[in-house]
């Protein structure tokens, strides 16, 4: 499959009116592809393997968040990056799931082509299908490439997404703590 990419991307650069035999873009369009696949692992990943049974009992019944989870994804419509970062909470209900799990579920959701609404939506689904919580909350906020390299060109702007699950949908006390709880730095 590298060896396709490759040569699509020797193609887009012909297409710009580049050289691809010039000395600083002959290894690009394998370079290119290669940094392609790994941008978008996220295909070759599944749920089951990135939990891998890393499910515990657990008596607690409190709110569990794990904050500030840097992610990095393309955009579907552009191809071009956002760069942000997820605040993921879950009610457990008897029981917890291994901590670096989350990251990597965000991970695996996060290197696909994605729009930022349906990534939010998809960690949070992910979460409660893996440990059944009692509600499951995510919030991501990223900076758009294709909103400040191209277009409109604003450099400050940050899009907020969420998605609420469960007892943070239904309580808004408890979807009240969540968010407080991810803005007290």
């Amino acid at each position: 499959m590298c060896n396709d990419l490759s040569k699509h991307y020797r193609e887009i650069l012909v297409g710009l009116g580049e050289n691809p035999e010039r000395e600083g873009l002959m290894d690009t369009p394998k370079r290119a592809a290669k940094a392609m696949q790994y941008l978008c692992n996220g295909y070759e990943k599944n749920l089951e393997d990135i939990v891998n049974g890393a499910l515990f009992e657990s008596d607690s019944e409190e709110m569990v968040i794990v904050r500030d989870i840097e992610l990095y994804s393309l955009c579907e419509h552009h191809l071009l990056p956002f760069i942000g970062k997820a605040h993921v909470a879950y009610i457990p209900t008897g029981k917890v799931i291994g901590l670096s799990k989350i990251a990597r579920i965000v991970d695996m959701f996060a290197r696909r082509l994605q729009i930022q609404e349906n990534l939010t939506r998809q960690i949070a689904d992910a979460v409660q299908e893996v440990t059944g919580a009692a509600g499951v909350a995510v919030v991501i906020e990223a900076k758009h490439m294709c909103m400040m390299m191209r277009g409109v060109e604003k450099q400050n702007s940050v899009m907020t997404s969420s998605a609420m699950l469960g007892a943070f949908r239904n309580s808004g006390t408890t979807r009240q703590e969540f968010l407080q709880l991810i803005r007290s730095r």
